[in-house]
């Protein structure tokens, strides 16, 4: 049986939830929205870019504005920022009206994905412990979230079969 509520895949940068996302919706056959691209439309830059030139506050007001525009609508599949999750107004939502999925990784492998990326902003400057200190806070409201998939040793698409039955059987 499909669920009637929106899939919201949260994690870390470099976790994958673009990738799986557009995955899960060509598999489940819903649209799906990347809050990130969403934003990088709307402002007509590169989040990266807007860190640099408006600072992450300015970015942070965006993505709690546009975020929640998004988790209005009903059953799409949303890939939400890193730090999205973060924040409690964007979390409660979530929480109380979506099927939300948190795609966990070693902290290691994060680290190899975003290491020297330079479209991930927090990852440019951050050094390798704050960058791990900040997997381990943010952790903590990751663990929230409706489900847990330890991704570790599972291809795209075993992650993918296993967030389908989850929303599936929801």
């Amino acid at each position: 049986m499909k669920s009637n509520k929106s899939l919201v895949l949260i994690g870390m940068m470099g976790s994958g939830k673009s990738t799986i996302g557009f995955l899960l919706s060509k598999t489940i056959g819903l649209e799906f929205v990347d809050i990130d691209s969403h934003i990088e439309k709307k402002e007509g830059t590169k989040i990266h870019e807007i860190f640099k030139s408006k600072g992450e506050k300015y970015f942070r007001k965006i993505e709690l504005a546009e975020t929640l525009k998004i988790l209005n609508r009903k059953n799409i599949i949303i890939s939400l920022g890193g730090g999205a999750f973060i924040d409690e107004k964007i979390r409660k939502k979530i929480l109380s009206d979506h099927l939300s999925v948190w795609l966990n990784w070693n902290s290691s492998t994060i680290l190899k994905r975003i290491n020297n990326s330079k479209k991930r902003p927090l990852a440019i400057k951050l050094e390798e412990n704050q960058i791990n200190k900040l997997i381990i806070e943010r952790s903590k409201k990751y663990s929230l979230a409706n489900y847990k998939i330890n991704c570790e040793n599972l291809s795209k698409s075993e992650i993918t079969k296993k967030i389908k039955a989850l929303y599936e059987n929801n």
